[in-house]
């Protein structure tokens, strides 16, 4: 067996921002490495840092200091353009508000990091098949939003994620707008792509039911990493909640 991959990395990552007269420190000193094919959480309470993690893992923003690594090409040795590009074509986000055209059919909202990149148009329509095809939605492809589910329009949502086949996919409270049963469709999709796809996956949620789908638990507390931990094999969520409040105090 050969070494693990590494396909995101966070090294020291720092992240500050002015607040009037004070700084605000979002991150401190933060490190963290998921493996390829692997699906980790990142839990931690309102304000520890989860979703400022999440932006700088995407290229949305850069840290104070520190560097963050994608498939061993450090996002701040690229330009602004070619920052834009390698996140256009190598990561896929999925956010808690669905981001979704309301004008626009499932299939044209999955379409368009493709018609952006300027993919020709047989080679779009194959890949939209696919992608609805994994989250189970083509017999709702011609659907525009407001005739989907909550529970659908963020299956469009993690379709258009995975339309570029990108090497990592970001999501940041993925069913915080659905009720629980929607929220477990989800779920169980994002750990069927890791587990069935090979997808990588990192996921923020500060729900434990959402955490035990994952293959590791990250927590962070006041910008830092505080600890990681496995779910056991059942996937028992109290045992998580448990072992979350031990390390997050």
């Amino acid at each position: 067996m050969g070494p693990t991959v590494m396909l995101v990395a966070a090294h020291n990552v720092s992240k500050r921002y002015a607040s009037g007269d004070s700084v605000v420190e979002a991150l401190c000193d933060l490190s963290l490495e998921v493996a390829a094919g692997q699906f980790v959480a990142l839990m931690g309470a309102s304000g520890s840092g989860k979703s400022t993690l999440l932006h700088l893992l995407g290229g949305l923003d850069r840290p104070t200091a520190g560097e963050i690594v994608i498939e061993s090409r450090p996002l701040a040795a690229m330009s602004d353009r070619q920052r834009t590009l390698f996140r256009r074509r190598r990561i896929g986000v999925v956010f808690q508000a669905f981001n979704l055209l309301p004008a626009l059919t499932a299939e044209e909202n999955v379409a368009l990091p493709l018609l952006v990149d300027g993919c020709p148009n047989g080679e779009i329509r194959n890949r939209v098949d696919a992608a609805l095809e994994r989250v189970d939605l083509k017999h709702r492809r011609r659907h525009r939003p407001e005739a989907l589910s909550g529970g659908e329009q963020q299956r469009v949502a993690i379709a258009r994620a995975l339309v570029n086949e990108p090497a990592v996919i970001l999501a940041d409270e993925p069913t915080g707008n659905l009720d629980s049963a929607h929220a477990r469709t989800i779920w169980t999709l994002l750990r069927r792509l890791v587990d069935q796809h090979g997808r990588t996956l990192v996921a923020v949620t500060h729900e434990a039911t959402s955490a035990a789908y994952a293959d590791r638990i990250v927590v962070l507390c006041d910008g830092r990493n505080v600890g990681e931990f496995e779910p056991d094999e059942s996937r028992d969520a109290a045992l998580v909640a448990h072992r979350y409040q031990e390390l997050a105090g």
